[in-house]
């Protein structure tokens, strides 16, 4: 489980802008918004304690105990977050507020676990997603959810509906169309031979075949003893 809470101390902005959010970022601040019961809160977070508080085991989906400048705490998650597109820190947060004891939707990470008896057959794992879509209580939410491959044939596909998720999380993606991963068969270079063999010879029918159109067409525009016809006037 996650299960995780960090305590982040932050500032309230009292200005806003895009001035005034680069002039935060180069002080380590990260501007973001507190959405909570009440009015949203435009604050400032130390990027350093963001960034510790989303790199633990908790991920994306910790609980943030937001305190605003001397403050009450609010029982937060991460909403939502921009990202620099050549650094790739980030540049803003949205926070959400939350209630403990009521369940949140979240996204956590897939993780595939043992090798298919396929594969060691000479079968290609596929992976078919890469995350899942869950409901849980703010503490109860998985770090991630691991499905066992190992059992897996050549051919064999492992939908949704195949694991077990952990105790208070519901699974809220389609149990039978997702799809979780697959085993397919090789493509070997012999497997492509006839394919190609068969396309050159399919060319070669059509060029021996023009010749005799042709003839066909010649003695169509002939009369019957081979002269050209002619049209009386």
């Amino acid at each position: 489980m996650a299960g995780e809470r960090h305590t982040l101390t932050v500032q309230k902005r009292e200005l806003l802008g895009s001035s005034e959010s680069r002039r935060l970022r180069k002080q380590g601040l990260i501007p973001g918004v507190l959405y909570g019961r009440e009015e949203p809160v435009a604050i400032a977070i130390p990027e350093r304690l963001l960034r510790g508080a989303l790199t633990t085991r908790g991920g994306l989906n910790a609980v943030l105990d937001v305190v605003v400048e001397g403050g009450k705490r609010h029982s937060s998650v991460l909403k939502e977050f921009q990202q620099d597109p050549v650094r790739g820190h980030i540049t803003h947060v949205d926070l959400q507020e939350v209630r403990l004891d009521q369940p949140i939707h979240a996204t956590v990470p897939l993780t595939l676990h043992g090798e298919p008896a396929g594969v060691k057959e000479g079968g290609v794992l596929a992976q078919g997603v890469n995350e899942l879509n869950v409901e849980a209580l703010p503490m109860e939410v998985p770090e991630h959810i691991e499905a066992d491959v190992s059992e897996l044939q050549i051919g064999d596909t492992l939908r949704l509906s195949a694991i077990t998720p952990p105790a208070g999380v519901t699974l809220l993606d389609d149990l039978e169309e997702t799809v979780l991963a697959t085993v397919t068969a090789p493509i070997r270079e012999e497997d492509l031979e006839p394919a190609e063999e068969g396309a050159e010879g399919a060319e070669g029918t059509a060029e021996g075949d023009e010749p005799a159109g042709e003839g066909e067409s010649g003695d169509a525009a002939s009369g019957d003893d081979g002269e050209p016809g002619t049209v009386e006037g």
